[in-house]
């Protein structure tokens, strides 16, 4: 009998492990040193410290529903209430969005870059990939719309998890956004999960995801399939530019294809031909900033017959 007990309470324990190794590495997922994003985008040719030191701008700080600061900047160097929202991915921070904060700028458009929670100045514990991250950016959204009013356009921006959160948000019922870009973004968390496991662990997911997602809930309140894109892509009445490398080895370039054919309503897909993950504005410029500019050029033609995006 104390056998058996062992041996279920081995099994026990191990199965606690490794709900709590999988949704550590989900929660608490290392980040990136602002070294390390400076040289690499200093490397890339997208950031100059001068120059950012130099365009007029105000920091920002709001609070979270969640009970902790929201940390960015407004940028604003072009007299105009048009705004765009850049959302960064996951290790990463608002040093990353100063490429597309550019872009934008150069396309006479002001800028919001902001840290998303537990990365860069920002507050929170922990990282969910766009479900508690989505209402932060409504704080951002809510913000600038109060700040420059309904005849505003207000525009958002994400790289991969940013990109996640970015349709997140554009799929509530009150979103306040005229318009979304989203750079590589997953269909489903869940679907992503069980790739990487595959990729990086040769795992299979039938068992893991299951049990990771039990432990999410119960540590931090929500489970793997309610960060779900494709659930909320058909909510959607904005228009969307859906952006993606056709190499991106991580997150497949499938997922903007699924998401794109599953949003109704005014649309773009853009399939940059070189470039991995998050790379398709690096490798791709022209065109890139072309699609973008063509995209930009409808909203506001739009805006200006009257017909808010």
């Amino acid at each position: 009998m104390l056998i058996w007990l062992a041996a279920i309470g081995a099994v026990l324990l191990f199965i606690a492990a490794l709900g709590i190794y999988f949704t550590n590495q989900i929660m608490y997922i290392k980040k990136r040193t602002d070294q390390y994003i400076i040289e690499r985008e200093t490397a890339d040719g997208h950031y100059d410290e001068k120059a950012f030191a130099a365009l007029p701008k105000e920091e920002i700080t709001l609070a979270s529903s969640y009970g902790y600061n929201i940390k960015g900047y407004y940028v604003h160097p072009h007299k105009t209430k048009n705004t765009v929202i850049i959302c960064h991915g996951v290790t990463m921070n608002l040093l990353n969005s100063i490429k597309y904060m550019n872009l934008f700028l150069d396309l006479g458009w002001n800028a919001v870059i902001y840290d998303h929670r537990r990365h860069g100045a920002s507050g929170g514990k922990t990282t969910s990939y766009g479900y508690y991250e989505k209402n932060d950016l409504k704080t951002v959204v809510n913000w600038l719309r109060e700040k420059h009013g309904e005849q505003a356009l207000i525009g958002i921006h994400g790289e991969s998890m940013g990109a996640v959160t970015t349709l997140l948000y554009a799929g509530m019922d009150d979103a306040e956004a005229d318009f979304y870009v989203a750079d590589c973004p997953f269909a489903t968390f869940e679907d992503q999960l069980i790739y990487r496991l595959k990729e990086d662990f040769h795992l299979p997911g039938a068992f893991i995801l299951p049990l990771a997602s039990l432990f999410l809930r119960w540590r931090d309140g929500y489970r793997i399939r309610d960060v779900s894109p494709l659930s909320v892509v058909g909510k959607i009445k904005k228009p969307v530019l859906f952006i993606h490398s056709k190499h991106d080895d991580y997150i497949p370039a499938e997922s903007s294809e699924m998401l794109y054919e599953k949003k109704p309503g005014k649309k773009r897909l853009y399939i940059a031909e070189r470039g991995a993950h998050a790379m398709s504005y690096t490798q791709n410029r022209n065109s890139y900033k072309n699609t973008v500019r063509d995209f930009l050029q409808e909203i506001t033609n739009r805006h200006k017959e009257g017909e808010r995006a």
